[in-house]
């Protein structure tokens, strides 16, 4: 027999009685604990990162306000934890600030806008992931150097954009909202009215200069012609030969070990995509150093090759940590993170690379760690966010806010969540009052961060 299910009645009361638990208006609250120590939860990352590489970290952090926000997700964590909380849960990106979404190419080779990156991805309350990306446009917004009024109105767009897809998706049936997906440039035709000529056509180019963004691209870009052979070039300590970071390890061996690994990650793939990726030999390995939270985890890059060498891929297998959210959502169903990757992303994104997978390794230090895998580059495209003006950030907050609420929407109890929200202005006003709060509190995180480093608490290292 069926379990039974709450009807959509029930669903819409449950949504009702959770507003009345947790005002919309409560949302604009954030009252630092008097304890809070960002600085000490960011060193306690540390310890379980690359040591050479964390000052890279902090050095990149120490950029802006906005890139300090950017690596900090585990202070943010910690004080959305002491904010009102609802109990509707979705599956959180866990870092949905503005640079964590982007376009790439979905399997059938149209160009997509969605979140891609699920490093910290759990199960938990939905307004974290909203509060993340609200502060986001209020630090940006900042950075930019917008006026109060003209970020209010960035951070108004993107959480109104959310509340209403909500309620869109809501009356949807649901196989409908899985198969929704933002298109960039049917998004790009929508908010082109509300761009400047110039600034249009500079997006336009970008957008199409991103599909030659490939790993034919990255063959050029990252490898040089060694013996009649593409061979990795070393940049240290950005990015560095497998061959030349372990020495001391005998070459045959190493490469043995890596396609050892390779053989366990592909059964982690749909069985003719597996199929597709025992057509290409691995040529060689490198690490690199991505992003700027990631800074400090494991991250290589895998050159492998088909048709006699003449047709490349690139991988990246990137080391998934414990989440962010775990000390306060709970450590959720997946033992191994890089799967816990894998599934948050597959669940929350409309498509996905064909090539996602993880897989657990043991490393030449004997010390096992769990990654998951995806193509290097297939079309990836960041807007830039420093570049942007009000108007456009406006525009772009909004698509960041259909796009999360469609992710929600999948994951999460659609008709609960817009019963709560509801037709009023009052979250996404309550949303802007929190945002500014918290870009308040990220400057004087960031102030902090830099105080470490001068009295020597944390090191950093610029320029990388």
């Amino acid at each position: 027999m069926a379990n039974e299910r709450p009807t959509r009645a029930e669903r819409k009361a449950h949504g009702k009685s959770a507003r009345a638990a947790v005002p919309l208006d409560s949302h604009r609250v954030f009252e630092p604990a008097p304890d809070r120590d960002p600085v000490g939860l960011l060193l306690s990352q540390a310890q379980s990162r690359v040591p050479e590489l964390v000052p890279i970290r902090h050095g990149r952090m120490l950029v802006s306000p906005f890139t300090y926000f950017r690596g900090a997700a585990l202070p943010m964590a910690a004080d959305l934890a002491t904010t009102p909380t609802t109990d509707l849960r979705v599956q959180l990106c866990g870092d949905a600030h503005l640079s964590n979404f982007g376009a790439f190419a979905a399997p059938d080779r149209q160009l997509v806008f969605d979140v891609n990156d699920f490093d910290e991805t759990l199960p938990g309350p939905f307004e974290w992931d909203v509060k993340r990306l609200a502060a986001s446009l209020a630090v940006a917004g900042r950075d930019n150097q917008f006026t109060p009024a003209e970020r209010r109105t960035v951070i108004v767009e993107g959480a109104r954009r959310y509340r209403t897809a909500l309620r869109e998706f809501a009356d949807m049936p649901l196989l409908d909202v899985w198969y929704a997906r933002l298109d960039i440039e049917k998004a790009m035709a929508e908010v082109g009215t509300q761009l400047a000529a110039k600034s249009m056509k500079r997006t336009e180019k970008a957008l199409a200069k991103a599909r030659t963004r490939d790993s034919m691209q990255a063959l050029s870009k990252l490898t040089t012609l060694v013996e009649g052979r593409h061979r990795i070039v070393s940049d240290p300590p950005l990015i560095v030969p497998v061959e030349d970071l372990f020495s001391d390890v005998q070459s045959d061996g190493l490469y043995a070990q890596i396609n050892d690994m390779l053989t366990s990650y592909q059964t982690t793939l749909q069985s003719d995509r597996r199929y597709l990726l025992q057509q290409f030999d691995l040529i060689q390995m490198a690490r690199k150093v991505v992003g700027v939270g990631s800074v400090g985890t494991r991250a290589w890059i895998l050159l492998l090759a088909a048709d006699d060498g003449r047709e490349p891929l690139f991988l990246q297998a990137k080391e998934a940590q414990t989440s962010v959210l775990a000390g306060y959502c709970g450590a959720g169903e997946y033992t191994n993170e890089g799967q816990r990757v894998v599934a948050g992303q597959h669940l929350m994104q409309a498509a996905s690379d064909i090539f996602l997978g993880w897989q657990r390794s043991v490393g030449v230090d004997g010390l096992e760690r769990d990654y998951y895998v995806r193509q290097l580059r297939d079309w990836k495209f960041s807007f830039p966010i420093e570049q942007m003006v009000a108007k456009g950030m406006a525009a772009y907050a909004g698509l960041c806010g259909w796009t999360l609420a469609r992710a929600h929407a999948c994951s999460g109890d659609r008709v609960a969540l817009a019963a709560y929200l509801g037709k009023s202005d009052v979250f996404e006003t309550a949303i802007a009052e929190f945002a500014e709060k918290y870009a308040d509190q990220n400057e004087r995180d960031f102030a902090a961060l830099d105080a470490a480093v001068t009295e020597g608490r944390a090191q950093a290292q610029s320029g990388l």
